[in-house]
């Protein structure tokens, strides 16, 4: 078993200190945030949950993986979205910037697919691989369903091999949802083949299944579970699949006149990969730009 390095362990200790300052100041201003100044009717909550909605937003997740036989990992991933309309056609541009602190040689990451080299051990911190997904979304749909088509592509940016692919991996993306009176569900699905990148990496195949639920409750509070199933289709079946069980509750509030969401969950991995992690943590803080 490998024993981290005491520095490593107080970063991360210093990491989730920061993120909670953050998460119970955002909490603590949204509550005292006279109802008026919330979204309790709903239209920017709905946008909010809608992963392809018209509305401009810069959310920053983070996560921190625990249980995993080689060490812990901590994530943040800057997730911007950017619509824009076309016509009858709404073109949302979603970016994941992952910044990584973890071990060598851990499995592949929903947003960072493949692995990291096995070659290397020890910790580093870095960038990760960055992913883009784009979708086409119909502004008119004939029945409840709102759904986006599109690609994503993911590029090895990452600083350190032990952080990424070192491949460009591309492949389809869609995502379905239905918004009724009291909240949204839907899913999102996408897959990613390699098809260049450093020949000494091995080929990256991997299925991203997001199912997400969101339960409104008054005054701008949620329930939320929100799971990444991930399967790598480049390992021995029955050590390849991903599937984390949970969920958490979050708020949307206005920060002064900025309208903000923030975001607490929980999952436990009830099937992982031998080093994989056992749970995660985390939260995200949402910056809001809804179209005037």
């Amino acid at each position: 078993m490998v024993t981290e390095p005491r520095q490593n362990y107080s970063m991360r200790r210093a990491c989730a200190l920061v993120f909670s300052t953050i998460l119970v100041g955002c909490i603590s201003l949204a509550h005292a945030q006279d109802e008026g100044a919330v979204d309790s009717g709903g239209g920017l909550r709905a946008a909010t949950q809608n992963p392809i909605s018209s509305m401009y937003s810069l959310p920053f997740k983070f996560t921190f993986d625990n249980g995993a036989t080689n060490g812990d990992a901590n994530f943040l991933n800057i997730q911007p979205v950017l619509p824009v309309t076309r016509g009858n056609w709404n073109l949302v541009s979603r970016f994941i910037i992952p910044l990584v602190d973890a071990p060598g040689g851990v499995p592949g990451l929903p947003n960072n697919p493949g692995i990291g080299d096995t070659k290397e051990s020890g910790r580093t911190s870095g960038l990760g691989d960055i992913n883009y997904s784009l979708f086409f979304n119909p502004l008119e749909t004939k029945g409840s369903l709102i759904w986006g088509l599109g690609g994503s592509i993911t590029a090895p940016t990452a600083s350190d091999d032990r952080l990424g692919s070192g491949k460009w991996s591309a492949g389809p993306t869609w995502v379905g949802l239905v918004q009724p009176k009291w909240g949204t569900y839907g899913v999102l699905l996408r897959h990613l083949w390699s098809f260049a990148g450093d020949d000494d990496r091995r080929n990256v195949s991997q299925s991203l299944i997001e199912p997400f639920v969101n339960y409104n409750l008054e005054k701008g509070w949620y329930l939320i579970s929100d799971s990444v199933i991930t399967v790598d289709w480049k390992i021995e079946t029955g050590n390849n699949a991903t599937l984390p069980l949970g969920g958490g509750v979050g708020k949307i509030f206005k920060a002064g006149n900025q309208p903000m969401n923030a975001r607490v969950e929980a999952y436990y991995n009830v099937i992982h990969p031998d080093n994989a992690p056992n749970w995660t943590i985390g939260g995200t803080i949402q910056f809001l730009f809804p179209k005037k």
